[in-house]
């Protein structure tokens, strides 16, 4: 099994920034790719911004110059760096990752954390 657990949820006010991190951990053979979501009440989850496991970041375009992708192949954990935050970027995250588990034939599933509340107050 692979367990994804997120951290740096806060509230803040709106101009400042946090730094969410997930890392992955378990039963893992590689990891493609990774991403972050995001999901008000009643909403459907879209994507914030992801990262392929040779760097290639996209972002929504609604965060696109403010919020920064990364990753640590090594420690198997992505990061979003997130700067000029408004009241529109509070949601839940979630971080997502698509995993290669060492299971034979090889199979690779798509795994997602618990969430973290950022709240941005204006």
């Amino acid at each position: 099994q692979v367990q994804l657990v997120e951290s740096g949820g806060d509230l803040v006010q709106a101009g400042g920034s946090l730094r969410l991190s997930c890392a992955a951990s378990g039963s893992i053979v590689s990891i493609s790719a990774m991403g972050w979501y995001r999901q008000a009440p009643g909403k459907q989850r879209e994507l914030v911004a992801s990262i392929s496991s040779d760097g290639s970041t996209n972002y929504a375009d609604s965060v696109k110059g403010r919020f920064t992708i990364s990753r640590d192949n090594v420690k198997n954990t992505v990061y979003l760096q997130m700067m000029t935050l408004k009241p529109e970027d509070t949601d839940v995250y979630y971080c997502q990752a698509d995993v290669r588990v060492a299971v034979w034939p090889p199979t690779e599933y798509r795994y997602w954390g618990q969430g973290t509340q950022v709240t941005v107050s204006s």
